[in-house]
């Protein structure tokens, strides 16, 4: 399919969770009417009567802001399937039996389901490859420090300012089938571990890509893997690999093999999920929880809201749950109201977790950010930053950077009895706090939001320090995924893309990179991204920069919605290396490979190469299935 046809509207973040039409009459559109039952023509496995007839009112333009039917030829019958079996379109979709699901999945991707490459299609590695069980890991999950400083050392990275310009690609991996690669990889051992859309976690070869071994988790694997040996290292070592799905279960893997070690729930929410990192520190594991009854309230038969985010602390040797902590302390209750439509409300409800958690060992405590809240008025940890203890998850203090923000999918689709008297503006925290050694005594915290804001804030106690607007912000960002920081120089990914048509109300758009001074939160430097999207790719290509950065001494690397990977020189700022990733690849195992918009995770820099996924078809970007390392030549590498 060409570029051009994977345009036809801007909204895709929606093309997953409108079909609630697919499986009922909306009694939105229909007043004073209780849904229809399905009748003999949804009975037939015949994808387009099915789609007639529950579909297209919404997908024909009935409902305001839903996408049109060609862009699920764009998510493929394997996504559209499992939303419906197990994802955010579960509710939804619950009228409709398997055959009929899968008969709809396929018409409206356009293929036959499980059309990707098999196994025997991938490259495994001789003997069932290697893995050096006496290294750590070269870095502590997703924010690459405890810190979540996402800084890179010298002898770790292995590159410098001097050779970067010098990268080039070494080799392409894709995901068979995939249209997006959003879990950030994990190094250790000579391996890297690596989740995919279809649940399925890898385990390279460092050096030349090839399977060292597969995991079938039973969902999407959106996280980055936390490679850790709660007993210590040496010869006998038996490091696991942790992670998280879609469904909100954790995992634990032998890093040498890929068996099962042990598997848990870490709530009891049909809606909960992991999109933040596990973080792995002193035999526990850290877990935060954020959920998809965001999409389910756009079923106005939905009661909203009854999620609280959290974060859960689990034994990393048994999986057992040492405590739970919930970023709204009060249990959601009945309100005693009941919606135009009839059903229930609950408050309160929301504040999700979806950024790694960052730890302080000083202090005994971690940190996070939460999200919206999904009820009105707003819970008071919403769009907050929450201190925990470490040991008992007692929350300490709560930072609450923007206040009265609650929203759900109802109101991204021109209304509807779930949406919250509020309305948004949803300017969640995705982005973990980054604790910085301010001076030899005291310490930092710093955060970034989708609305554009970074602001810093005293560890002890939450007291704000500073704030500084870079952008305009937005639906999605500003500051989305992270922030990273080399000393006390905090880089600042401003993505500020034109998501709505709201948006451009708010100010002049400053996408590109923003360097501030973690004492003062003065801006030290701003290098603007250009735009070189092509018209016919707009507007899923755009020049935002979403995904969190990377740094290593006076360089930081940032992806952008355009596809290109950029590198920055740390103290002026200036673009010393770049590649757009946003073309076809021939992979190392034959299976065709698409990059696309980098957005969700970040580059990982070790040992002289550089890591990054491309492709993120969510919210309107350019899929992709690749994961690509990059090094320097050998005859032109610089001594680290």
């Amino acid at each position: 399919m060409p570029k051009s046809a994977y345009l036809p509207q801007q909204i895709l973040l929606v093309t997953l969770v409108i079909v609630a039409a697919c499986s009922r009459q909306d009694p939105a559109l229909v007043p004073d009417e209780t849904p229809a039952p399905i009748d003999a023509v949804s009975r037939s496995l015949d994808g387009a009567e099915l789609y007639a007839s529950h579909c297209a009112e919404c997908h024909e333009g009935g409902v305001p802001k839903a996408p049109h039917s060609v862009t699920f030829q764009m998510i493929g019958p394997d996504a559209v399937y499992a939303s419906m079996k197990h994802g955010i379109m579960q509710t939804q979709a619950a009228m409709l039996d398997d055959a009929q699901k899968t008969a709809l999945a396929e018409y409206l991707g356009g293929a036959a389901l499980n059309a990707a490459p098999t196994q025997a299609a991938q490259v495994y590695c001789e003997g069932g490859g290697s893995f050096e069980r006496d290294a750590p890991p070269a870095f502590e999950s997703w924010g690459l420090t405890l810190e979540s400083t996402r800084f890179v050392a010298a002898e770790t990275a292995a590159l410098s300012a001097e050779n970067v310009p010098d990268l080039d690609l070494e080799w392409a991996f894709a995901f068979p089938g995939a249209t997006r690669a959003r879990s950030q990889p994990a190094v250790g051992g000579g391996a890297i571990f690596v989740g995919s859309q279809d649940g399925t976690v890898y385990s390279l070869d460092f050096e030349s890509g090839c399977i060292n071994w597969r995991f079938s988790a039973d969902a999407e694997v959106r996280v980055s893997p936390a490679l850790a040996n709660p007993s210590g290292y040496g010869a006998n070592a038996l490091p696991y690999v942790f992670f998280g799905d879609f469904i909100g279960q954790v995992y634990a893997v032998e890093a040498l093999s890929g068996e099962l070690v042990w598997k848990t729930r870490v709530s009891d929410h049909a809606h909960a999920t992991i999109t933040g990192s596990p973080r792995y520190f002193d035999g526990r594991l850290f877990v935060p929880v954020s959920s998809s009854e965001w999409a389910a309230a756009a079923d106005p038969a939905y009661e909203c809201c009854t999620f609280r985010g959290a974060v859960v602390a689990l034994d990393a040797v048994s999986g057992e749950t040492l405590w739970t902590t919930h970023s709204i302390p009060e249990d959601p209750q009945l309100t005693g109201e009941t919606t135009t439509a009839g059903t229930r409300r609950w408050h309160p409800a929301g504040a999700p977790i979806w950024n790694s958690p960052t730890i302080d060992v000083e202090r005994n405590r971690l940190y996070v950010g939460t999200g919206q809240a999904y009820t009105s008025p707003a819970a008071d940890t919403s769009d907050a930053v929450l201190a925990m203890d470490l040991d008992t998850g007692e929350l300490l203090w709560t930072y609450q950077s923007i206040a009265g923000d609650a929203w759900n999918m109802t109101c991204f689709i021109g209304g509807g009895p779930n949406c919250p008297e509020e309305n948004g503006p949803d300017l969640d925290i995705g982005a973990p706090p980054v604790l910085i050694k301010q001076s030899e005594t005291e310490d930092i915290l710093v955060t970034g939001q989708k609305s554009a804001d970074v602001f810093a804030l005293d560890p002890d106690d939450g007291k704000l320090l500073w704030r500084r607007q870079t952008g305009r912000g937005g639906f999605a960002g500003g500051v989305h995924w992270g922030l990273a920081a080399e000393g006390t120089r905090v880089y600042a990914p401003n993505a500020d893309t034109l998501f709505l048509p709201t948006d451009a109300e708010r100010g002049e758009a400053k996408p590109g990179m923003f360097t501030l001074d973690a004492n003062t939160g003065e801006t030290l430097w701003f290098t603007p991204v250009q735009d070189t999207c092509a018209d016919e790719l707009k507007p899923a290509c755009d020049p935002g920069l979403s995904a969190p950065p990377t740094a290593i001494p006076d360089v930081v690397f940032a992806g952008g919605f355009d596809g290109i990977l950029r590198a920055f020189d740390g103290s002026s700022g200036e673009i010393i290396w770049q590649y757009d990733t946003n073309r076809e690849y021939e992979s190392i195992s034959g299976v065709k490979a698409q990059g696309g918009s980098i957005e969700s995770a970040g580059p990982v820099v070790v040992d002289g190469a550089l890591l990054v996924n491309s492709g993120y078809l969510f919210g309107g970007r350019m899929p992709g299935n690749v994961l690509l390392k990059f090094s320097v030549p050998e005859t032109e590498a610089a001594s680290p």
